[in-house]
């Protein structure tokens, strides 16, 4: 008798499944074992295996370190051999004491760990000096025993940076240029998003272009134009810090913000006119000259106005500006600025303004100038570019007198550096520095046919004229430099936009659009009718075929109505049934006329009654319709004055 196990089920049952079971519950898999795992045996060899993994990365990295060492002893020792052809006794003499080092120091090495070098014998100064086996954890190629070569190294990389830093022309990247066709008029404002992936230009035809380089193909055609201040000149464009938004001033007192395809996000409010202090007004009321966005700040920007303030603004706060800015001249009178600039790090604003002077405010303190230079430039012109160096300690300006100056704002009392003989023609001539600072560029104007138009590149430390470019026969209004792409943007008095660039110093920006060739126009676009050919149609289903011109004008010559010639215009009375014309305007019309008389002096009874008797006769237009309803018709008799006076009341000729 079989003993039934634990659970109560004997042993044949728990030999293997029940069949009518394994039925009942619809599979054959009923009643196996599950399978169980053993954590802790499957974690120990997942360990031993890491393990075994460390120590053969370890042993292939330190085979691999002692093979580098190896090289590095043998190239050594390659550079130590004696080049020159001594006397035979010495080099025996060095090659016996090398091999007797060598296999001293062979038998040393082999006493103390009991390894063989692999190899040439290690040179004679080598051998001599004693081995430092704590070395032998150092990882990387051993240094040179000599300093000899690392001293000759240095000085050949100092010659080179020396030869780079005094000579900074070099990487002016000037070897190539593409033109952009902007329009016929001055570009006056050039704007390049920080990334250097889009261009937007600006001029007097109150146009703004966008141009994508990654886009654009040989053609050099711009993606969108558009007119974001209607019938106003453009005069400064500029990207945020950010990349997502444009700020646009215009020759109007309200600046706009556009995004960066154009629409638009904000538009600064205008001020009340009528109010004497523009510290109390919410917007500016004149013209506006220039702007400029924060470095540092999202959404903030600047602008200054002809209505003698600077103000700083706010993208989410269009309704009123957040600060104001009244330059003042020494004896307190308003004065006009004409551009104005962020410092680096945000925290000064420069305006420079119509008597000459430059002043530069705290920007947290709008009441007095930080510094205040009143003779920077001639006054009565008008200084038309300031801008800060990329370390902030040095500032540049670009005068209406035909000059270009240097400043350091922490001795703001004289110009550093000077240079003249820089003609300019409009407000809005620019300067920049270059990305490493050691340039200042500018462009110069020219009179219409009188030259070419330059841009003229000055080295920051002395103040030199190191390199100018020709660039169009009209004046070059703006130029721009851009720190990423390495490439110099340059706006011209004849409507284009010129882009200079290297193709080894540069970088994308035109270099993604001039190697892709010109789009082909689309067939469809240059077919005016298309043709449905169907050759095995029915023949009044058929179209006709294209003929010749010239053989369907002989056709047309001969069909009558095609080739009638029109009457010509009569002139005189009229001939024909056709009324001649009386002259192209009204008055004259009324003058020919004028003199017809058109008075009727017939009595209009008798022309009725003249037909009364055609009408009795043969009543055919009214009497039918009324033969039953119409009394007879009866005329009152006219009598004579005789018969009146015989007809006459007997009283009324008493009283006579």
């Amino acid at each position: 008798m079989e003993r039934p196990g634990p659970s109560g089920v004997t042993g044949s049952e728990a030999s293997g499944p029940d069949p009518q079971l394994a039925v009942t519950m619809g599979f054959t898999g009923f009643g196996k074992k599950a399978r169980t795992f053993d954590l802790e045996a499957m974690f120990e060899q997942t360990r031993r295996t890491a393990v075994e993994r460390s120590r053969k990365t370890l042993e292939a990295r330190e085979k691999e370190e002692e093979m580098n060492r190896e090289k590095e002893l043998r190239r050594q020792s390659e550079d130590l051999e004696p080049t020159s052809s001594g006397s035979n006794v010495a080099r025996d003499c060095s090659k016996s004491s090398s091999r007797d080092t060598s296999s001293s120091e062979s038998e040393a090495s082999s006493e103390s760990s009991g390894d063989e070098l692999i190899g040439p014998p290690l040179p004679l100064k080598m051998a001599e000096e004693p081995v430092n086996h704590m070395e032998e954890d150092i990882l990387g190629p051993l240094p040179p025993p000599l300093g000899e070569d690392v001293e000759e190294d240095d000085d050949d990389d100092d010659d080179d940076d020396s030869e780079e830093e005094e000579n900074p022309v070099q990487k002016i990247p000037d070897s190539h240029e593409i033109t952009l066709k902007h329009g016929t008029k001055t570009v006056s404002a050039l704007g390049l998003d920080p990334s250097g992936a889009r261009l937007v230009t600006g001029g007097y035809d109150y146009d703004v272009k966008f141009w994508d380089f990654a886009g654009m193909d040989a053609s050099f055609k711009a993606f969108r134009s558009l007119q974001p201040c209607e019938c106003h000149q453009i005069k400064s464009l500029q990207y945020s810090n950010t990349g997502d938004m444009i700020l646009v001033v215009s020759g109007s007192s309200q600046a706009k913000v556009i995004d960066r395809d154009g629409f638009e996000v904000m538009e600064c409010i205008k001020g009340d006119q009528y109010i004497v202090d523009m510290a109390n007004t919410k917007g500016h009321t004149a013209m506006l000259h220039t702007g400029s966005w924060h470095p540092k700040i999202k959404g903030e920007f600047m602008t200054c106005s002809n209505d003698a303030t600077v103000r700083t603004w706010e993208v989410e706060n269009p309704k009123k500006q957040k600060s104001v800015f009244k330059p003042r001249t020494m004896q307190g009178k308003k004065v006009i600025p004409t551009t104005c600039t962020y410092s680096r790090d945000g925290n000064l604003i420069a305006a420079a303004c119509q008597n000459g002077s430059i002043q530069i405010w705290d920007r947290n303190l709008t009441v007095h100038p930080k510094f205040h230079y009143k003779q920077a430039h001639d006054p009565g012109t008008d200084t038309s570019c300031v801008t800060f160096s990329y370390d902030g300690n040095v500032l540049a300006s670009r005068g209406g007198d035909d000059t270009l100056k240097l400043w350091d704002i922490r001795q703001f009392n004289k110009p550093l550096f000077s240079a003249s003989g820089l003609p300019t023609m409009f407000p809005m001539t620019d300067c920049c520095f270059s990305p490493d600072d050691k340039l200042i560029v500018t462009g110069t104007s020219v009179q219409r046919g009188c030259g070419s138009g330059k841009l003229v590149f000055f080295e920051r430390r002395t103040f030199q004229r190191v390199y100018e470019i020709d660039i169009t026969d009209a004046s070059v209004v703006r130029c721009l430099w851009h720190p990423k792409l390495n490439q110099i943007m340059v706006g011209t008095g004849n409507g284009l936009a010129k882009v200079y660039y290297d193709p080894n110093k540069s970088q994308r920006g035109a270099k993604l659009c001039v190697v892709k060739t010109q789009r082909k126009a689309k067939q469809a676009e240059t077919l005016t009718q298309d043709y449905i050919i169907t050759p095995h149609a029915l023949p009044m289903f058929r179209e006709p075929r294209q003929r010749s011109t010239r053989k369907q004008l002989e056709k047309d010559r001969l069909d009558p109505l095609k080739s009638h010639k029109p009457e010509p215009p009569v002139a005189g009375p009229g001939r024909g049934g056709r009324v001649g014309t009386h002259g192209g305007t009204l008055s004259s019309y009324i003058v020919k006329n004028i003199a017809l008389d058109k008075t009727d002096d017939s009595n209009p009874r008798e022309a009725i009654l003249r037909h009364a008797k055609a009408a009795e006769d043969n009543p055919y237009w009214v009497s039918p319709a009324y033969s039953k309803t119409q009394p007879k018709t009866m005329f009152a008799q006219v009598e004579s004055d005789d018969e009146e006076a015989k007809n006459e009341p007997e009283w009324k000729k008493r009283k006579i």
